[in-house]
């Protein structure tokens, strides 16, 4: 079947490796697709991730770094669950992620290992473990819930599926497992369901099964089905099957019935089984899909099969619903993602056609609303309608396909049926069904609703537009308004009917929402209608739909100033006042006349309300002169101020000073007096500062330029200094930015006003970091008596300066010095303070800021004291007061730079006595007692809290000795050692560092640039160490020594210590320190002190000397202390002699001895020596290092007896495994069978293959046999020879590498009946068959090689490859063979690579049957047609040529005819008819000059109308001289050159044929050609005809003086019926008057009189109607202008409207007023209708 033509439609979506995955990936286990959304797929090479295919965005996969066993993306969101098993353990660990949020949802650990996982729900997990399913919900925080146990038919199944129910009431587990024995491999399927209400399990065979709903007739709940298929092999019989079983029936309610079918495999597929079912929910149908591909579609109601077909060459693995559009997807495991659609346009034709079903046609064409089925809609409809089945009837109508029956005419016939008494209309029951169903169209929702508005039920139509049963239009709603206005707006906003939408919303008076509505639609109503119609009735809501349109986009539609007057005009100020504010608060300078406007108004009428909008300052743009005027006359004088004002500051910022000064000028001149824009008239009028308000006055001052305000100000000052300060201070508060600060104390200190200033800089300060203005305010509260500000702004401010206000302060003498004290405290002139209170005689104030503002300047208080030469007792006393409050150390050091130090003792005794320990105190108490003399050195030593450093340094000059002491309390090192050297004092020196026992004091007065070393070193050595009794301060000195690189000198000194009887003679530490020193420094004694010298430490010593070189007395150390293995590695490493170590070996005979002279023996090379050694010293731990050197020097023996003494020690298969080997090497087998049947823990394989590798054949074949590798046996046999043995070998082994190579060396020895053995188990391998194939062809056997595929063809494993391979060969080597071959496996054949081989070796018979095969059909044409003697035949060419792609093969395969078979080219044209482009094969058969030849082949083409097929045909007619068959072609198909036609024939001897040529001319509109030929051959009627039909006056006129020219007076009355239309009725009288014919004119007369006198009629007719009408539309204007409410004349701008004449509620309401006049401003508004909405013609 044509894919074309298929009822099933695939498509390759993607291919996976085209996006980057590697073909080891496209498995089961890695790839996952829970949705026609996302597919996953898991990489575990080159590194872990994941890759997301989204299938909207498939070649954009996004891959992310993620290791898990496995990966699952949820059905409908970007959510990830992953799946690892935790090391070390049989438990996995599931994670759940949401990839956009990039979080983790959920987590848990499962105590068992999940063998299978899947999404059930886009919110529920199914888990699969060994024993048990769970479901895990990732919402919230709850764990797996155990659903049930699995079924013992699912134990050790691969679980393939897990499936819920839609209402999640019924679960599917699904497994498959290896086949019984007597057909293992057909795949056996279990599965197990199970009912959560009924808690139950079910286990059946199957290998799929899927979930769908079905309605069932009669039942209004949908039933649940399971549909499972299965292929079960029993009693030697294969059985295959299709299930469909409800599940859960509901009592009393309709069930479906169980259906079931058959599943038909082809032969090919015996094996083949289903791996995945999925049902189209869309359409009902169940796809069945295979492991080989193949797909059987069935229908879910009934189980018919509907379609089979193989849709992939590769294994599917896994498939998923495509819910969108009713089908499924399938990935292969070549990587394909193929889409599995219903053709909707050819499933119901091939289901009524090829299946002939027609029932399920009509039901799957109503279930899917598809095409195709609507013939037998119809007729069935008819059918039941005829029937007087209405009901039957009415629900195909309501489920008839794409809605075809629901129309008008179907309820027209409805509507026909006469109503039985007692009975249900036949037209409600239509109406009824089509609600059951779902939506009415408008049609049937509008003749629905005309009946139930008849009934009176609206009811019934709220409930149906609730439920959205309706469609909506706007002539249901017309219908519905006249029973309910609500619900017909409601109808017309669903039916977008706008106009109606807004004309309702008026009437509502909501006109709020028609602003909001047409917003939403984009539709422009008549807003200023709509404004004046809620003028009438709401004013305040007039304002705010006028607000409202002011807010709309793209601007108000009306504009501002016509809505001002229309609220003016009915004397609404308020209201206009209230919308001109708001629409004008941008302040925009377009606006100026509408904000001039409102002032005016309020101004005339409000002033109070114009008064506070100026306050307000919201508008800037007014006219300004205008509004101070009125402003004046309306009494607002500071406002009239406020307006010059600003006008004043707006040319100020328009043009530069000078220009206004020249613009002034010019002003003067040309302004009217009383628009005060004069400084002097402004000055004229604030002086009245009585008259106006203070704040006013200050404002008004913020809207002059600063230099006119300061002249104000000025003035003011002037007439009233003290009365008009606080405005002044208070203007310059609030404009000092604006003024000028400056400019504003230079004010106040132009009127001397200090009061104004300090008020003034007063608000300013806490802004201000100006030193200049905080020195001037602090100057201003002096001078006006304000102490307290002085302090407090002295000590608060941080800006002012310091230096200028201490000296205006002292210059002041003002008598609260604190002030001065803030200052000079905080800024440092305590000093000059000090000074300045002394001499001014202000001591209390100098003791009040010692003891309570800042005790801590108290020195320099005492200091300035000091050098004022004030009186001792003051200044004592003055210290005592304070006491512990002084800080001491500055106090000594001002006091002892005065050298009045002893002024201080009994303030310092007194401290200690308090048990001060303040080291500066006792500082200057021991300066005091040193200088004194009294006891210092008591002092020195015993008081522990004096500055050792301060001390010392103050007694350095005075007493060294006393510094000495002083340092060495504190360990001044630095001091001390400068003052010993400073004064020679080198035995204090050497004393104090040995007692310190400092290793940085050590190095520093040890180091070589320290010129006192030596003398150091001298006293160090004779005096200082001598007397020392301490090992510490000892070791110390040694390190020391040590430390500094002076060994002669340590030598020196430890002889002196160690070996002089002293008291560290026999320290260990001491001696081994001689004998290491004597090693670097002096190696000639060092055998000495090792002989003299019995408590070091001997291996430390013996490896340094080792590590010097003294290799003699390093061996003397370790033989003096027993350390024989060291002695011995000194003898081997160091001397290197192994005859000395031999020796030393066998004096002391220790085990350990003898190893290291084996390993030394083993280095040198000296293996059988060293494995003598070894065996000596029993020493098995360096076998590797001896089986290595004995492989290299070959001495196997000896390795031997070495082996066999390691067994004895340890057990390693190493040595096992290399005895076995040595055994080998020297060709001992018996001791090798006797060694393997003993207990041993050798490798035996690992030496096996060793043994081959180096062909020691036959002791390997001893070690394979005993361990059965049966492979490697089999190879070894080969390599000796022994094929027999290797056949019998390979067959144990069974394995395709073994069978291999036993078989090629059965090849290469001739062996081919062995070889065909081997042969038959290596070709079932696929990737084996073609090495094989060619070895045997390498070699020449081709016969065998046939034989063996021949016989691999009964093989029960036999695959695709054989049979191909065996093709190929019969294609190279037995050509008679080949075509039988390829008819009886032609599905078991690879066609391509056998395609490949016959065009080799150009067998094109074969070549063109597989083409054919394998529907390459191009290929197969072109075959046939470039090798036709050979591969030509025409019913098999036909079908070819049918199918090919490729065009051009069609002209090809023309040519191909014409040139060998031309007398069957129309049958090959009639089947490629609807293919060819007819013009190019008229071309070539033109060009060939056969036209003729294919004459029928373009009479059955000539119905497509091609220009060049119509002119060749009417050529041949020409010839042919077949004008009836030329007339019909003219007649028919007018596609060709008719004028050259014509031509052409015109002068044809044949009449008929010039007859033809007429006609062609007609048709053309030549219309005078064709009369002249129709005349010339007497062809009288064709001439009237042409006329006729031309609509020409002038030629039917024409024609009728022919004839009266010819005296056809028959013909005259004749052409005048003919041509009735044309023909003029003066002129035919007059040419029948003339030529007395007017008998013959009469019937045209006749008739002529009673056309136009019933048109005479018509007219009169409709004419009285038209006045009719005119005046019912006069009459109903009169009625509308009697109830229309009038409008007012219009007043002049900014004024009230006066009262409106009978407005007041009086009598004369409605009396007769006159039309309303047009609106001012509004030339051509059209007057309004009364209260209601205007014609819907003027939207």
């Amino acid at each position: 079947m044509a894919a074309a033509n298929a009822p099933i439609t695939m498509k390759e979506v993607l291919t996976l490796p085209s996006i980057g995955i590697n073909q080891q990936f496209i498995t089961f286990t890695n790839v996952t697709m829970e949705s026609d959304k996302y597919i996953c797929v898991r990489e575990t090479a080159p590194q872990n991730s994941v890759v997301i295919i989204d299938m909207n965005m498939p070649m954009q996969p996004l891959r992310r770094p993620i290791t898990a066993d496995s990966a699952l993306m949820n059905p409908n969101s970007r959510i990830l669950a992953l799946k690892a098993q935790v090391p070390g353990t049989t438990q996995d660990h599931l994670q759940i992620f949401n990839i956009e949020a990039k979080a983790k949802l959920k987590s848990h650990q499962m105590p068992e290992q999940v063998a299978f996982w899947k999404w059930i729900t886009p919110k529920m997990l199914g888990l699969v473990t060994q024993t048990s399913v769970y479901h895990w919900s990732i919402e919230g925080d709850s764990e797996p819930v155990k659903m049930f146990d699995r079924t013992a038919n699912l134990a050790n199944n691969q679980i393939i599926n897990y499936k819920c129910s839609p209402d999640e009431k019924w679960l599917v587990l699904i497994g498959i497992a290896p086949g019984s024995p007597e057909r293992p491999q057909l795949v056996k399927g279990n599965m197990q369901l199970f009912s959560v209400n009924q808690q139950r399990s079910q286990a059946l065979e199957a290998h799929a099964a899927s979930f769908a709903q079905f309605k069932v007739p009669g039942n209004e709940n949908p039933s649940i089905l399971i549909s499972f298929a299965s292929k079960s092999f029993n009693a030697g019989q294969i059985t295959s099957k299709l299930h469909v079983i409800e599940l859960g029936a509901q009592p009393g309610k309709p069930s479906f019935s169980k259906k079931q079918a058959d599943l038909f495999f082809p032969p090919d597929f015996a094996d083949d089984f289903p791996v995945a079912m999925q049902v189209s929910h869309k359409f009902n149908l169940i796809y069945v899909i295979t492991k080989l591909g193949l797909l059987f579609v069935y229908d879910l109601e009934t189980a018919s099969a509907i379609y089979r077909n193989r849709i992939s060459p590769d294994p599917i693995f896994l498939t998923s619903e495509a819910s969108s559009v009713g089908g499924f997807y399938a990935i292969n495991r070549r990587g394909q993602v193929l889409l599995a659609t219903v053709n909707e346009a050819t499933i119901i034709p091939f289901i009524s056609g090829q299946l002939n079903n027609l029932e399920l046609a009509v039901n799957l064409a109503k279930r899917g609303n598809l095409p195709g089925a609507e013939n037998l809609v119809v007729q069935r409809f008819q059918e039941l309608f005829a029937q007087t089945k209405y009901k039957e009837a009415a629900e195909l109508a309501a489920e008839s396909p794409q809605g075809i029956l629901r129309t008008p005419d179907t309820v027209a016939k409805f509507q026909s049926v006469p109503v039985q008494a007692g009975q249900t209309p036949p037209l409600l029951q239509y109406f009824g069904t089509l609600l059951t169903r779902g939506k009415l169209n408008s049609y049937e929702s509008l003749e629905l609703s005309r009946l139930v508005v008849n009934q009176n039920k609206k009811n019934l139509l709220e409930n149906w537009l609730a439920e959205d049963k309706l469609e909506c239009s706007e002539e249901l709603g017309d219908l519905v308004k006249t029973v309910d206005n609500d619900l017909a707006l409601k109808i017309y906003i669903k039916a977008r009917a706008t106009p109606k939408v807004v004309a309702a919303f008026a009437e509502r008076r909501e006109f709020d929402k028609i602003l909001i509505y047409s917003k939403q639609v984009g539709y422009t109503p008549d807003y200023m209608f709509l404004l004046q119609t809620i003028l009438r009735t709401d004013p305040q809501g007039a304002v705010n739909f006028a607000l409202m349109m002011s807010q709309m986009e793209g601007g108000c539609p009306v504009d501002y100033n016509t809505i001002t007057d229309l609220f003016l005009q009915r004397n609404l100020i308020r209201e206009a006042t209230a919308f001109l504010l708001d629409v004008l608060k941008p302040n925009l300078p377009e606006h100026a006349f509408l904000q001039t406007k409102v002032l005016e108004i309020n101004l005339v009428t409000f002033p109070n309300v114009a008064d506070a909008i100026l306050a307000n300052g919201m508008f800037s743009h007014y006219d300004r002169p205008r509004v101070a005027q009125l402003c004046e006359k309306a009494g607002l004088y500071i406002q009239s101020l406020k307006v010059i004002a600003q006008r004043l500051l707006f040319l100020v910022g328009l043009i530069e000073m000078y220009f206004l000064i020249f613009f002034l000028i010019l002003t003067s001149f040309f302004c009217p007096v009383q628009h005060y824009s004069e400084l002097p008239d402004i000055k004229r009028v604030i002086v009245n500062t009585h008259a106006i308000e203070p704040q006013a006055l200050v404002e008004f001052f913020g809207t002059l330029s600063s230099e006119w305000a300061m002249e104000c100000m000025k003035d003011l000052l002037l007439v009233n200094l003290r009365g008009n300060l606080q405005i002044i201070v208070q203007a310059c508060k609030e404009y000092c930015e604006q003024l000028g600060v400056d400019s504003c104390i230079k004010l106040f200190e132009q009127f001397k006003s200090y009061e104004g200033l300090y008020f003034f800089l007063g608000s300013y300060l806490s802004m201000s970091e100006d030193p200049e203005i905080h020195f001037k305010y602090i100057e201003a509260a002096a001078k006006t008596g304000q102490i307290k500000e002085v302090e407090r702004v002295t000590r608060e401010s941080n800006f002012y300066d310091a230096e200028k206000t201490k000296n205006f302060l002292m210059e002041a003498k003002l008598p609260d010095a604190r002030p001065l004290i803030n200052v000079c405290d905080r800024f440092g002139f305590v000093p000059d303070l000090t000074h300045y209170l002394y001499t001014n005689n202000m001591l209390r104030y100098i003791e009040g800021y010692v003891q309570k503002v800042n005790p801590g300047n108290a020195p320099l208080v005492v200091g300035q004291l000091l050098d004022d030469e004030c009186p001792e007792d003051f200044i004592k006393g003055l210290i005592l007061s304070v006491r512990s409050l002084l800080p001491v150390e500055p106090l000594v050091e001002e006091c002892e730079k005065r050298n009045r130090l002893r002024l201080l003792t009994q303030f310092l005794e007194h401290l200690v006595s308090e048990g001060s320990q303040d080291t500066h105190v006792h500082n200057a108490l021991g300066k005091i007692i040193i200088d004194s003399n009294n006891n210092p050195e008591h002092f020195l030593t015993t008081n522990p809290y004096y500055d050792s450093k301060v001390v010392g340094k103050y007694c350095e000059k005075r007493d060294p000795t006393l510094a000495v002491v002083a340092y060495r309390r504190g360990q001044c090192d630095e001091e001390l050692i400068n003052v010993t050297n400073k004064n020679s004092l080198f035995k204090l020196q050497a004393r104090y560092v040995v007692e310190r026992m400092d290793g940085d004091l050590w190095d520093k007065v040890l180091v070589e640039e320290n010129e006192y070393r030596r003398q150091l070193i001298d006293q160090v050595v004779s005096t200082a160490l001598p007397e020392s009794k301490s090992p510490e301060q000892v070791s110390a000195a040694v390190k020391a020594f040590m430390t500094a690189d002076l060994p002669h000198e340590l030598i020196e000194l430890l002889e002196k210590i160690v070996l002089q009887n002293s008291a560290f003679s026999g320290n260990f530490n001491l001696q081994n320190l001689l004998i290491l020193t004597a090693i670097k420094a002096d190696p000639s004694r060092v055998m000495d002190y090792i002989n003299r010298l019995d408590n070091f430490d001997g291996p430390a010593v013996g490896e340094v000397a080792v590590d010097a070189q003294l290799y003699e007395e390093a061996f003397a150390i370790f033989k003096k202390f027993n350390l024989n293995v060291q002695a011995v590695n000194v003898l081997l490493d160091n001397v290197r002699s192994i005859e000395r170590a031999v020796e030393f070996a066998f004096r002391v005979e220790e085990d350990s001895v003898w190893s290291q002279v084996a390993k030394a023996q083993l280095r040198d090379g000296l293996v059988s020596d060293a494995i003598e050694s070894f065996i000596r010293a029993e020493d098995a731990t360096h076998f590797l290092e001896v089986i290595r050197a004995t492989e290299d020097a070959n001495v196997y023996d000896d390795l031997v007896r070495y082996l066999l003494m390691v067994r004895q020690k340890v057990k390693e298969p190493k040595v096992d495994s290399e005895l076995i080997y040595a055994y080998a090497k020297i060709e001992r087998l018996g001791e090798i069978e006797e060694f393997i049947l003993m207990p041993n823990v050798a490798n035996l394989q690992t030496v096996g293959d060793r043994l081959y590798d180096e062909a020691l054949y036959e002791a390997a074949k001893i070690i394979y046999a005993f361990i059965s590798n049966w492979a490697k046996l089999a190879v070894t046999l080969v390599k000796l020879q022994q094929f027999q043995g290797a056949v019998d070998a390979a067959r144990k082994a069974n394995s395709a590498k073994t069978w291999k190579e036993v078989c090629f060396a059965c090849v290469d020895a001739e062996e081919f009946r062995l070889a065909q053995i081997c042969g038959l188990n290596v070709i079932i391998q696929v990737d084996d068959l073609e090495e094989v194939s060619e070895f045997y062809q390498n070699r020449g056997c081709f016969s065998e090689l046939i034989s063996l595929m021949e016989s691999g063809l009964g093989l029960e494993r036999a695959h695709m490859g054989i049979f191909t391979e065996l093709g190929v060969l019969y294609a190279r080597y037995r050509y008679e063979k080949l075509m039988e071959h390829i008819k009886l496996f032609s599905t078991r054949l690879n066609i391509p690579k056998l395609i490949r081989a016959c065009d080799e070796q150009q067998h094109w018979q074969e070549l063109t049957y597989l083409y054919i095969q394998y529907d390459e059909f191009d290929n197969a044409a072109t075959t046939v047609m470039n090798h036709s003697p050979e591969a030509w035949e025409h019913m098999q060419f036909k079908d070819i040529v049918a199918k090919v792609a490729n065009v051009e093969l069609y002209y090809k395969a023309v040519h191909f005819y014409l040139q060998e078979h031309p007398d069957i080219i129309n049958d090959l044209l009639n089947v490629l008819a609807l293919r060819l482009d007819h013009t190019r094969v008229v071309d070539i058969m033109r060009k060939a000059g056969q036209l003729r030849l294919i004459k029928p082949y373009m009479v059955a083409v000539q119905s497509n109308n091609v220009s060049a097929v119509n002119e060749a045909l009417n050529e041949i007619y020409v010839e042919e001289e077949d004008y009836d068959r030329l007339r019909e072609s003219i007649d028919l198909h007018d596609s060709f050159d008719q004028i050259g036609l014509a031509q052409k024939i015109e002068k044809h001897e044949l009449v008929e044929m010039r007859r033809v040529a007429a006609y062609i001319y007609k048709k053309a509109g030549r219309w005078k050609q064709s009369i002249a030929l129709s005349k010339k051959d007497n062809m009288y009627k064709d001439c009237m005809e042409t006329a006729s039909q031309s609509g020409d006056h002038d030629l039917a006129e024409q024609l009728l003086v022919y004839f009266i020219e010819q005296g056809k007076k028959e013909c005259f009355a004749t052409c005048l019926f003919v041509c009735y239309d044309l023909i003029r009725p003066d002129v035919a009288l007059e040419l029948a008057w003339i030529n007395n014919m007017i008998d013959f004119a009469f019937p045209y007369l006749l008739q002529f009189i009673r056309e136009y006198s019933g048109k005479v009629d018509e007219l009169i007719k409709d004419k009285l109607e038209a006045q009719k009408e005119v005046k019912a539309k006069e009459q109903e204007e009169k009625d509308v202008m009697s109830q229309q409410n009038m409008y007012a004349q219009l007043l002049p701008l900014a004024l009230p409207a006066p009262p409106m004449p009978g407005m007041g509620g009086g009598p004369g309401m409605g009396g007769g007023y006159g039309p309303p006049p047009q609106m001012g401003g509004m030339p051509g508004m059209p007057p309004m209708p009364p209260y209601g909405m205007p014609p819907m013609g003027g939207y």
